[in-house]
């Protein structure tokens, strides 16, 4: 089972976080944002990854510590869960047509993180939610999972969809690098004998 948990406590957030990359999606979250927590059901559900988080956090200053910090510790959880890489599919990617919106999301388990966002919201607030968290949030993610990510909306005019599109194509790529390629009988993708650095 590759399975993972992690408790980051800080001075502005208390996040747990426990994840399953082999499971059904099965989601138990809740930030105290109700956006984002939407967004990360959405994660779950389409990449399989079954996924619990709880963070408190200083959302009487606003939710940015939250989602950053949030962020950080899924990051970690799949890192961690990942284990020493062996026979994981490696690179995928995903293209996500939410109605009038199309985003792309390709990803490199790799060990060396970083992160290309190629997105703009028609506007700074979804509800309550500032879009520009958006962002933030792939940027934590992507930095503390390991993994070199490119996300790219297309076209979209609707900022809830734009976001949401962007969740989904993560989900469906990872769900896919994730996997495991029983063809490299616990061998690592790379053909330099070592994933990172």
């Amino acid at each position: 089972m590759r399975s993972a948990s992690i408790e980051r406590v800080t001075n502005e957030t208390s996040v747990s976080v426990a994840v399953e990359l082999d499971g059904t999606g099965k989601h138990d979250i809740a930030t105290g944002v109700g956006f984002f927590d939407h967004m990360l059901d959405q994660l779950a559900r389409h990449s399989l990854i079954d996924i619990t988080v709880r963070t408190k956090g200083d959302l009487h200053i606003d939710d940015h510590h939250a989602v950053e910090d949030t962020g950080i510790a899924l990051g970690q959880a799949i890192r961690k869960a990942l284990g020493d890489l062996k026979g994981v599919t490696r690179y995928a990617d995903a293209y996500l047509p939410m109605d009038e919106t199309l985003t792309r999301a390709a990803i490199d388990i790799s060990g060396r993180p970083f992160l290309v966002f190629k997105v703009d919201f028609p506007r700074e607030k979804i509800g309550t939610f500032d879009t520009e968290l958006v962002r933030e949030w792939f940027q934590a993610f992507a930095m503390n999972a390991g993994i070199t990510l490119h996300v790219e909306t297309l076209y979209g005019s609707n900022a809830h969809h734009i976001a949401e599109s962007c969740f989904k194509a993560l989900a469906r790529a990872l769900k896919s690098a994730i996997a495991i390629d029983p063809r490299l009988e616990g061998q690592l993708p790379t053909t330099k004998g070592k994933l990172g650095g």
